[in-house]
């Protein structure tokens, strides 16, 4: 469908967490095909949205999908296969997958096969939601196939195309972009009061002890700084998953403490939260890109190390690595101005609208008005994995969501053929809940009894 018809662009997008989501939706809108709405006017048409929610451990609830902000047109909860039967019944211009590597090369052998016969199909893209730091080949390897694989700065874009070059593979469909949810006003200067903001991850320390050791150091620090607003920003409250599985919530070790009155927890849309943050601390979370964006004053910490498992590796150069004891004695980060830019972010003065960020999706929306008002259409998908390729590894992943090595459904698979009817949804959201509760509850349970 070309982009130059009468009709608003439309998008969808298929995501398997809030933070995909949040990232899938936001890029979907700055990379749809530009489009006047008539007249003369040179207002343009806004896309219409469709959303598919992948289920799974990590369904967005619904108090998540509300912080996030980000409104579709529909929103459907489904399987794989559902999502394929979907493609199947609409057209759309722009596909967006914003799925784990695995899940992406699922969708996209799956799509190969419902589209073997089209020339005209939706222009499909993929990429990641924030810092690459841990599976580069095997994360990009995953999501080789799709026409555009985004990547969210200079540097990754190198990368990328580094990755598939050096395996044979073709580069051509890395584009550099960048962050989707990069904005907001511009830091001018302290509040009252002085707030700091630690932006916890899920995963990032996985054990308790390190957990334990940052929220000490954080309520410390709000002791030590009784002037100060110390706020701790959870991603998801006991119970909800988002991209990674968080065992050791602090909502859970907080409670064996005894903060004082200046430290609280808060949830809620980061960049709201950034609006008042006069000092961002963090591990490794893509939070401290958003504040760099802005000017705030960013802090990776370095007490655990500057190790790859934690991700703060990634900064290394940014001049923002620094520890608890040096906050507390009063340090205030300056980034290196040159490592920033090549993270796309705080290019062209802060959250200016100026600059290389404002232009940042320009190619990509280029790229793929080309490649809809291509007059032969689309070519076939065309993964890197193949049954031949790795036949030792794409028959399990695609496995996972019930797919053959051709893409075609498995025998069995549930659901494979028909919608599910209202007692089968009734019975997959039950199913859901007591999987979450037994990863949140019960599994970290067994496993400490295993350490005895």
């Amino acid at each position: 469908m070309p982009a130059s018809t009468a009709n608003p662009p439309r998008i969808a997008v298929l995501a398997d967490s809030d933070t995909r989501w949040k990232w899938g939706a936001l890029t979907a809108t700055r990379i749809a095909p530009s489009m006047e709405a008539g007249s003369g006017s040179g207002a343009q048409v806004a896309p219409v949205l469709d959303g598919f929610l992948l289920r799974g451990r990590a369904t967005p609830t619904p108090r998540q999908l509300a912080e996030v902000g980000v409104h579709a047109d529909s929103l459907t909860e489904v399987t794989a296969l559902e999502f394929l039967r979907a493609m199947t019944r609409t057209s759309y211009d722009v596909l967006v997958l914003a799925l784990v590597g695995g899940g992406v090369q699922a969708i996209l052998h799956g799509l190969k096969r419902i589209w073997e016969e089209r020339t005209e199909r939706p222009v499909v893209v993929t990429g990641y939601v924030g810092v690459v730091y841990e599976k580069l080949a095997d994360g990009l390897l995953l999501r080789h196939g799709a026409d555009l694989v985004l990547a969210n700065s200079r540097q990754d874009a190198e990368r990328f195309r580094a990755v598939y070059e050096g395996v044979g593979a073709d580069a051509s469909s890395v584009t550099e972009v960048a962050l989707p949810f990069l904005g907001g006003e511009p830091y001018t200067g302290e509040h009252d009061p002085y707030t700091v903001v630690f932006a916890a991850q899920p995963s990032v320390p996985e054990n308790r002890r390190d957990r334990a050791y940052l929220l000490d150091r954080l309520v410390r620090h709000a002791r030590l700084r009784p002037e100060r607003e110390v706020l701790l920003k959870l991603r998801s409250k006991p119970g909800e998953h988002t991209t990674h599985i968080e065992e050791l919530p602090y909502q859970k070790l907080v409670q064996k403490l005894d903060p004082p009155p200046n430290f609280r927890l808060v949830y809620g849309n980061m960049g709201e939260v950034l609006d008042r943050t006069d000092l961002m601390v963090t591990v490794s979370s893509t939070a401290a890109l958003e504040s760099l964006h802005r000017r705030i004053p960013t802090v990776v910490l370095t007490d655990l190390g500057v190790r790859e498992a934690l991700g703060n590796h990634h900064f290394v150069g940014s001049g923002c690595l620094a520890s608890w004891d040096q906050l507390d004695a009063g340090h205030r980060p300056a980034p290196d101005e040159e490592w920033v830019a090549r993270q796309g972010v705080a290019v062209g003065g802060p959250a200016s609208g100026g600059g290389s960020y404002a232009t940042a999706f320009d190619a990509a929306r280029e790229r793929i008005g080309a490649l809809l008002d291509n007059p032969h259409g689309l070519p076939p998908l065309t993964p890197y994995y193949t049954p031949a390729t790795a036949p030792g590894y794409l028959p399990g992943i695609l496995a996972r969501h019930h797919l053959g090595p051709d893409g075609s459904p498995l025998p069995g698979a549930p659901a494979a053929g028909r919608e599910p009817g209202p007692v089968r949804q009734i019975v997959r959201r039950a199913a859901r809940g007591a999987y979450r509760h037994g990863v949140q509850r019960v599994a970290p349970v067994i496993r400490r009894m295993g350490e005895l």
